[in-house]
């Protein structure tokens, strides 16, 4: 139990600090290939930032894990919500922009009932992870053109991409990232398998709470550092792109490799969960376009009283997790 627990979190500390050196090898090497700074924010640096779920989740996948595979999926979408964004809230309020609203949001809405369509059959299967990542690649396309020109994104990345050192030392940064990732996430899910069986408690549980929250924490010092830099719009937009990469990247992984027959409680607790978040995040940003700190001009005002509702929201789903585990 020790010996999986200390797995645990070195793993979590490995995958965090890999996830960097991915994201900054991979986005030197684009910029020194040419390629677009927005291109680099929404690919790049929106893929990097999900390595570590997605790390996981072929890990999880290829040594019989599928359940913790997707419970890391499901329970990183609720944590990014109700506990990234609700602590952010609580941080620094936010005004988001009319374009997200416009753009990210809708997409994250209909992918989210898209998604639960798929799995309404209590499969999860190779054509359900084709179309999830076919849908994910359109998504990524509609993205990219809609926001060439944006100035707070492109601002947000251009330190990034400012000077990137030479091509060889950005490919061993890139290297050792990938390597460390692939190292750390096979300790991870080795140790939450093994506290999952010592403890006497399914891999999905511990997908959803453990490996679901460290998995998070790239997101949450993310979003919390942008807002604070005031670029809010990237901020609510790193938690909407990386639950979008959850449901359709991480989650469709598990069936690509070996199709997976879902527990009955991961539809109507978890996944009814994570919609039920989603849509009064949803409710919340559209609801508050009105308020007189918003600003105008189709903005919407989040502040802490919403903060604080996530926050309980997901405190109130981690009881119901308990109650019925």
């Amino acid at each position: 139990m020790l010996l999986a627990t200390a797995a645990i979190l070195v793993g979590f500390i490995v995958l965090i600090w890999s996830a960097d050196l991915f994201i900054a090898g991979a986005a030197a090497i684009a910029s020194n290939m040419g390629m677009s700074p927005i291109i680099i924010g929404l690919t790049i640096v929106s893929i990097g930032t999900s390595a570590p779920e997605i790390l996981v989740s072929v890990t999880a996948a290829l040594s019989d894990a599928g359940e913790l595979a997707i419970g890391n999926a499901i329970g990183s979408n609720i944590a990014n919500i109700g506990l990234v964004l609700g602590a952010t809230l609580m941080i620094a309020p936010m005004t988001v922009q009319a374009g997200c609203m416009r753009r990210e949001l809708p997409a994250l809405l209909m992918v989210t009932l898209g998604t639960a369509l798929l799995i309404l059959d209590g499969v999860l299967s190779r054509v359900d992870g084709l179309i999830m990542l076919a849908t994910l690649t359109v998504i990524m396309t509609q993205m990219v053109r809609s926001e060439e020109t944006d100035p707070d994104l492109l601002e947000e990345v251009s330190s990034i991409t400012a000077e990137p050192p030479r091509m060889g030392k950005a490919w061993l940064t890139f290297l050792l990232g990938l390597l460390l990732l692939v190292a750390s996430s096979r300790l991870l899910v080795w140790g939450a398998t093994e506290v999952a069986e010592q403890l006497g408690v399914s891999q999905l549980v511990i997908g959803l709470t453990i490996v679901a929250i460290g998995t998070s924490l790239p997101e949450l010092a993310a979003t919390i550092a942008s807002a604070l830099r005031g670029h809010t719009d990237i901020a609510v937009g790193n938690v909407i792109g990386s639950n979008l990469f959850n449901l359709l990247a991480v989650m469709a992984i598990p069936g690509l490799i070996t199709p997976e027959v879902l527990e009955p409680l991961v539809l109507y607790r978890d996944y009814l969960a994570m919609t039920a978040i989603t849509v009064l995040l949803a409710a919340a940003i559209f609801l508050s376009r009105n308020r007189r700190k918003s600003g105008g001009g189709g903005h919407a005002y989040l502040g802490r009283s919403v903060g604080m509702l996530l926050l309980s929201l997901y405190a109130l789903y981690y009881y119901w997790l308990y109650r019925t585990r």
